[in-house]
């Protein structure tokens, strides 16, 4: 699946670019502001989740991509190790919509997110779309999952983006939403979730 042509496609490429991980980077961006756009709808809603691999993730807005719906599923089939579960994917889907977070992130964090998300497992590949947020346009890089078999998150995972999306204030009736999701049931343990819970709870972090 790709992403609507933004202003880094192919038929409009400004002169100078630089390939990074898939994505094209303007070079003039780079050298004036080293970050990119990075539009989150899963667990990576949460401030938490997302700077344990990728400390320099800060706020830029919520935003809102418009015909595409949330689901979750697993790569072929093959169920998360990390969540024990279905993960959040976005597919095409017309009158739809879902919420997110738009993360300004430096480009130092750029590989460290594509190995959260597999790229190079092929797991979720990268795409440019055009998310809108007061009225205004963000082009951001997001992740679409490839060969996506349909399954139900654990709680566990479910409760991180609710807790995100509270977080950030995404719309009322968009987290009422997420929070009626049927889950696996999963009562196990994930290291990932001790984690978080540990950051949270730090002295540095309150």
């Amino acid at each position: 699946m790709s992403g609507t042509p933004g202003p880094w496609s192919s038929s409009v490429l400004p002169p100078a670019l630089t390939l990074r991980s898939g994505f094209w980077i303007s070079v003039d961006l780079m050298e004036t502001s080293s970050t990119f756009l990075y539009f989150a709808y899963g667990s990576n809603l949460l401030k938490e989740r997302l700077q344990l691999k990728n400390p320099s993730a800060a706020v830029h807005c919520v935003a809102r991509l418009q015909d595409y719906r949330l689901v979750f599923g697993n790569h072929r089939g093959m169920a998360s190790e990390r969540w024990h579960g279905g993960v959040a994917t976005i597919e095409r889907s017309p009158g739809e919509e879902v919420w997110g977070v738009v993360w300004r992130m430096s480009l130092n964090d750029l590989d460290s997110l594509d190995m959260q998300e597999n790229v190079t497992l092929g797991a979720y590949s990268p795409v440019e779309l055009v998310v809108r947020s007061r009225g205004a346009k963000l082009s951001c890089r997001t992740y679409i999952m490839n060969s996506c078999v349909y399954a139900p998150p654990s709680p566990q995972y479910l409760k991180v983006m609710v807790m995100g999306a509270l977080q950030n204030g995404l719309p009322a009736e968009y987290q009422a939403k997420l929070r009626l999701i049927k889950t696996n049931m999963y009562q196990g343990p994930l290291p990932v979730m001790d984690e978080l819970t540990r950051r949270i709870q730090s002295p540095a972090h309150l």
